[in-house]
């Protein structure tokens, strides 16, 4: 799943791809490099971003959306918890509703089902403006899994079958470096949930504070996350830089669909 933020303020490319030409150049090539998911985000959810308001959002999603559906053929999704968005964006060709709040935000489980879509739902406790105010869990991974069960079970009620439904461990969503750490170290256990799995840690601060690199300088810890997520039995990687990350999945398919006996 290739990252295309068309805000102003994303922690890592915030303003490079919100005009339109440049946003869809920047689209083909990461399907170009391999993408099959190509995740249009509106609204930054950076820890202490600012809420825009749902008339900006889709001024800044809906034409990307639109021209990605006519121009390339990939599975677009949108990251969005705004019901308007969400409508509008299914409308024009979206394929996949990634909301960082679960549905929880007013009205937009309605249009959740409205759309037919199936949805990922991510762990985050509050809001990205306050969500790191000391954030404490007695057990991270149940904290996770329960939370995840229960909007699960809420979508279910409401129609949504968990066959589609994703689920998101939220890594470095109201979550420390410790709790991060020890919940990828545990996160396969979220597997018997019976969802696919959705991994999204690229250049993020948990490998920066890792590693003491800054957010240009992420890459390699970017990659070894990505490769630790599949062998963990992620099914999508969220990822800024799809030529690199490609080619660690595909290194890891030639190995594990590799026949005894075959030579070379």
């Amino acid at each position: 799943m290739g990252i295309l933020n068309v805000t102003p303020d994303s922690f890592s490319d915030g303003g490079r791809f919100n005009q339109l030409e440049v946003a869809l150049r920047h689209a083909a090539e990461m399907v170009e490099a391999g993408a099959t998911l190509i995740d249009i985000g509106g609204e930054s959810t950076r820890p202490g971003a600012r809420v825009v308001s749902p008339t900006e959002e889709l001024e800044r999603v809906a034409p990307v959306v639109e021209a990605i559906a006519r121009e390339l053929d990939v599975i677009i999704s949108v990251d969005t918890s705004t019901p308007a968005v969400m409508r509008e964006t299914a409308r024009l060709g979206a394929g996949l509703i990634n909301d960082v709040r679960s549905l929880q935000r007013d009205g937009a489980l309605d249009a959740a089902v409205d759309t037919g879509l199936p949805v990922c739902l991510m762990h985050m406790r509050g809001e990205p403006g306050n969500m790191q105010d000391d954030p404490r869990y007695p057990d991270i991974l149940r904290e996770v899994r329960d939370f995840l069960e229960e909007r699960i079970a809420v979508c279910e009620t409401v129609g949504i079958a968990r066959e589609r439904i994703v689920i998101d461990p939220g890594f470095g969503f109201a979550k420390t470096q410790g709790h991060n750490l020890n919940l990828f170290r545990q996160m396969e256990q979220l597997l018997e949930m019976g969802c696919p799995l959705l991994v999204g840690v690229s250049r993020k601060s948990m490998i920066g504070r890792a590693l003491g690199r800054e957010v240009g300088e992420r890459l390699y810890g970017s990659l070894a996350l990505a490769a630790l997520a599949v062998s963990k039995g992620a099914s999508i990687i969220r990822v800024h830089d799809v030529p690199q990350t490609v080619d660690v999945v595909r290194m890891i398919h030639a190995v594990e669909s590799a026949r005894e006996g075959e030579q070379a």
